[in-house]
């Protein structure tokens, strides 16, 4: 099958714009012909100052000429400017369009692979690479119909007056073209591509290390945090100096090659009169020297164009690496959910295919139950509480939620069954009621000013000056991270689902707020059934059943008193726990 061009692509998304897209490649080219019309008045204005010098009040015909070649002048900027609105027109709509199935493609794709991908690379991709084909459409794809358009219309001109000069003013375009191939051929694409690479991990790495500083300060991290991005800068550096100095020497060359036209035209100028200068050849030599710099022009716009191509190329190809993500399966059962029970039979997973994160977990939890997941870092507690919540599916084994396998639960209901809390929850720059009203659009003020209250929030809207319709963010006014996850809880409050997943949701709070986080907890859990993913082991002591994660499996489950009377992970967890929280700082003698 033959694959579609970039271009068709493109004009795929343009609707009944792309008849304005056409429109501007003719206008165009009829802007890049009719520019070409003044220089046949100046070569008549000249022709007829060559012809009765010194007499030149004898001049019928040069305030004509002069005028002529003005009028059309500007009537090739009318027409390149109407070509370029009409480019412009449809570039907007084809780059917005872009942009919304690539948001609609990514709303039906599991929240782990989106979270996976990265934001800062995922925004990059959304906003930079459909940039790039408005560029590319509303100015590249033009410019590239005037380029050739005007060679064509200087071919005729170059060799209706003097065919030898013409040859002579075409051979640098010859040597010019070559260099241009030489730097812009398959290695410039893959260099492109290199490039773009590049900008995107930089990108992404600024966005993870921008919203890792609260982290970073907690645990005085600093040039550890910033290695990274670091490295990241400077591989871009090594990269972008590297590549300079490879395409110094070319680009000298090309540059020569271009502007070296009048040298080219000097030295057939003096082979050409060695018998003496004639009226016509002067005139001639001095429309030919007029007009030549239009060559470098054009061949500078087609550089540009095979570079601008690549970079679209590359755009696509990145934009494609969102749209070829697949959605997660759906197959909608005509049951709902019944309850929050939550039933795990032989669940394996592994997220690049080969190394299993989990192995062949089966457990069951009751509605209104609170279980704790714990254990070491990678043993698999998120990754267990996301399958639950669908961020993905499994590669075997099945889940069950009120007793309907996940895949048959329709997205929407999925999310109206399971929330989430997680330990760096973020709000949106908007008022805290706009923040808690996410849960349940409809709520009304005094729903969501309960959901406060019972978030225990009601000090943090004392403080603020409009209460809960204080805008976050602007004017100086932020919440610390204790804040912002009782105002999360808030909103898992008023949207009150069955399920509730708690992710090292007090990781990061300190002792104030961890209090007023945990009463928060009490009230939210009620009636629930609640998942608590924890490495602070004195948050679980409570939870109706504890399983212990190592290595991808359930090492160890029961209460906390069950597992602290046996020999195993959790005890030595428990132990090692209770030594940590009595260290202190030893005071200098």
């Amino acid at each position: 099958m033959k694959k579609q061009s970039n271009l068709s692509r493109l004009l795929g998304y343009a609707g009944r714009y792309r008849y304005l897209v056409y429109a501007s490649w003719i206008l165009s080219v009829l802007s890049a012909l009719i520019a070409l019309v003044p220089y046949w008045y100046i070569w008549r204005l000249i022709q007829e100052v060559l012809s009765i010098a010194p007499y030149f009040e004898a001049a019928q015909g040069l305030t004509h000429s002069g005028w002529m070649a003005v009028l059309f002048a500007v009537i090739a900027i009318l027409v390149y400017i109407a070509g370029l609105m009409c480019s412009h027109m449809g570039a907007f709509r084809i780059a917005t369009n872009l942009r919304l199935a690539t948001i609609k493609h990514i709303v039906t794709l599991p929240l782990g692979a989106v979270e996976a991908f990265g934001s800062g690379r995922l925004r990059k991709i959304i906003h930079e690479s459909s940039g790039a084909t408005e560029t590319y459409l509303a100015h590249q794809l033009p410019d590239r119909a005037g380029a050739i358009a005007t060679p064509c219309g200087l071919l005729f001109l170059l060799f209706v007056f003097d065919w030898r000069l013409g040859l002579l003013s075409l051979a640098p375009v010859l040597l010019g073209f070559l260099i241009m191939m030489a730097m812009t051929g398959p290695r410039m694409q893959q260099k492109m591509k290199e490039y773009q690479n590049a900008l995107e991990d930089m990108s992404n790495e600024a966005v993870e290390y921008v919203r890792g500083i609260p982290v970073v300060k907690t645990f005085g991290q600093t040039i550890f945090s910033f290695k990274k991005f670091k490295g990241s800068i400077d591989r871009y550096q090594k990269w972008v100096i590297a590549y300079t100095k490879e395409l110094r020497t070319p680009m000298m060359l090309y540059t020569a090659a271009i502007n070296g036209v009048f040298a080219f035209l000097i030295a057939g100028a003096l082979l050409f009169t060695r018998n003496g200068v004639t009226a016509d050849f002067l005139l001639n030599l001095l429309f030919y020297i007029i007009i030549t710099p239009i060559i470098s022009i054009t061949l500078t716009k087609i550089m540009f164009q095979s570079e601008n191509a690549m970079i679209v190329d590359d755009a696509l190809q990145r934009i494609d690496s969102v749209l070829q993500l697949k959605p997660l399966e759906a197959f909608h059962s005509l049951e709902h959910p019944k309850d929050g029970t939550i039933e795990l039979s032989h669940i394996t997973f592994s997220y690049d295919g080969k190394t299993d994160v989990l192995k062949d977990i089966s457990l069951a939890i009751p509605a209104g139950q609170t279980v704790a997941f714990v254990g070491p870092s990678g043993g698999g507690k998120t990754t267990l509480a996301n399958l639950i919540a669908r961020f993905f599916d499994p590669q075997m084994g099945c889940i069950r939620v009120g007793g309907i396998n996940v895949r048959d639960i329709p997205k929407e209901e999925l999310m109206n069954t399971v929330s989430f809390v997680f330990q760096n929850s973020r709000l949106i720059k908007a008022s805290i009621l706009e923040n808690v009203r996410m849960g349940k659009p409809g709520a009304t003020r005094e729903e969501v000013l309960a959901a406060l209250e019972n978030a225990q929030c009601t000090d943090i809207l004392e403080k603020l000056p409009q209460g809960m319709d204080t805008v976050i963010g602007t004017k100086g006014i932020y919440l610390s991270g204790g804040e912002q996850q009782r105002i999360a809880i808030a909103r898992v409050m008023l949207k009150n689902t069955p399920i509730v997943i708690l992710d090292e949701a007090t990781a990061f709070a300190d002792p104030d707020n961890e209090a007023k986080v945990q009463a928060a907890f009490s009230r939210l859990s009620q009636g629930k059934t609640v998942i608590m993913i924890a490495h602070r082991l004195s948050t679980v002591v409570n939870a109706d059943r504890i399983y212990v994660l190592e290595d991808g499996r359930i090492v160890e489950s029961g209460t906390s008193q069950e597992l602290l009377e046996q020999e195993g992970l959790f005890r030595r967890m428990w132990e090692n726990y209770q030594t940590s929280v009595q260290w202190k700082v030893a005071k200098e003698a």
